[in-house]
């Protein structure tokens, strides 16, 4: 089926006399018959912005973003983007990835690019141009560069991230000079050469992934891991006794591909299942235990987290499931309603479903009380109404005890709270109003 924008951009190339092609990763998604709703067009002689121009008025689009001095625009249409660059080749300083960039021809163009699969062309008759090669690599499943390796990652180190994301998202192999090459330059793929948000991007869609403890096989492979996740590293040669089957690290990339086995892929739980024994390493004693993991390895989790600059609501639910990931191994049936409570409203089902990860990375034989528990957690989950916020507010405590805001009142409040969790009192707001004012030593 042919691209909705192909006849508009083929007419607008023809109106102007410009050669144009599709370019990257949406050929190659095409071929691959995944969806790919961004366009972008190769334009030839720096003609990228009069192409951009001519097609958002023939779409009737709105004027396109000009970015004159890296010769590029985007025209936003049919809630998608169309990206236009012109044929460019760069050059990098060694100690930057901030490029020199000058007009070149569309041969120098696919060349300075990061893999043969995303250096084909699509003329807008839908006929492939390929000149290095990429339909055989993607045919063979495979990621090369068009250059040597050294001089693609060198010009840009996000490209060794890009390659394990792409290996991960895809299923491909990498060619046999890839990952030696990452060992030689690992230390340009981090900060300041590359930007904290810029990795935790490429860490995120290789955790979102279908295949995510490829990707942290091959960061580790590729001599990344260290300088990038060295919480995670540290846990390589960490042995641990009892039910498990795996040093630390073994364990965590089990529990990492069990987690993405439930339900549709979740950033916070897989974050939290790559991160729930980053404690062990500082913890270990010579017995094989592990006192206090889980709160050493929610600090270590806060603190990676924050250095990757993610944002602080993913901190706070991450580091908080590191925190509690052994509460459920330690259930047992004498637990009362609000204890359950207690555990569902901290968590939710995302820590359930870490303990299940973290139980399947291992030969722990009582799976049936994790059943009782999930079964347990869904049942006051599903409570009607639910005891898991009351129906009052600071503002109903101030006006009834008279009180100004401050610690006291959410004193108060969370007592409330406590007595509804426990069954004591109703989920009930003209209850819990008469309790408030029967019970002033509350």
């Amino acid at each position: 089926m042919t691209d909705p924008a192909f006849p508009l951009l083929r007419r607008a190339a023809g109106d102007l006399g410009a050669r144009a092609w599709a370019v990257g990763g949406y050929v190659r998604d095409t071929l691959l018959g995944r969806p790919h709703p961004d366009l972008d067009v190769l334009v030839e002689d720096g003609r990228a912005l009069e192409l951009a121009e001519r097609f958002a008025a023939l779409a009737a689009a709105r004027r396109p973003a000009l970015f004159p001095r890296f010769g590029t625009a985007q025209v936003t249409w049919g809630g998608r983007a169309v990206e236009f660059v012109s044929a460019r080749a760069e050059s990098y300083a060694p100690d930057s990835r901030k490029p020199f960039v000058r007009p070149a021809s569309v041969e120098e163009d696919l060349l300075r690019r990061d893999f043969t699969v995303n250096a084909m062309l699509m003329d807008f008759d839908g006929v492939i141009h390929d000149p290095l090669g990429g339909r055989a690599d993607l045919e063979r499943r495979l990621l090369r560069t068009p250059r040597p390796a050294e001089v693609t990652f060198s010009d840009d180190p996000l490209r060794m991230l890009r390659a394990i994301r792409f290996a991960a998202q895809l299923g491909f192999a990498l060619a046999a000079d890839l990952l030696p090459t990452m060992r030689r330059l690992r230390d340009r793929a981090r900060p300041p050469v590359l930007s904290a948000e810029r990795i935790a991007d490429e860490l995120r869609k290789m955790l979102l992934s279908d295949r995510p403890r490829l990707a942290l096989e091959l960061l580790d492979q590729g001599g990344l891991m260290e300088p990038l996740l060295p919480e995670v590293y540290a846990c390589h040669g960490v042995a641990q006794g009892g039910y498990h089957v795996a040093d630390v690290y073994g364990h965590t990339l089990l529990t990492v591909e069990a987690a993405a086995a439930h339900g549709p892929p979740d950033l916070v739980l897989r974050l939290a299942a790559l991160f729930h024994d980053v404690g062990k390493p500082a913890t270990a004693t010579p017995d094989g235990a592990f006192h206090g993991h889980h709160d050493v390895g929610a600090d270590l989790t806060r603190r990676a987290l924050t250095r990757l600059r993610f944002s602080n609501a993913d901190v706070d639910r991450v580091s908080r499931l590191v925190r509690l990931h052994l509460r459920p191994v330690f259930y047992d049936s004498s637990w009362g309603d609000g204890g359950v409570r207690r555990l569902a409203r901290e968590a939710g089902d995302q820590l359930w479903t870490l303990a299940r990860a973290d139980v399947a990375a291992s030969a722990y034989p009582d799976g049936a009380k994790l059943d009782e528990l999930e079964a347990r957690l869904h049942a006051v989950l599903e409570e009607t109404p639910s005891r898991m916020r009351i129906p009052v507010s600071g503002r109903d405590v101030m006006r009834l005890r008279g009180l100004p805001p401050g610690p006291e009142v959410g004193r108060i409040k969370a007592a409330l709270e406590e007595l509804v969790l426990d069954g004591t009192l109703p989920p009930d707001r003209d209850a819990l109003m008469t309790y408030l004012r029967e019970h002033p030593a509350l």
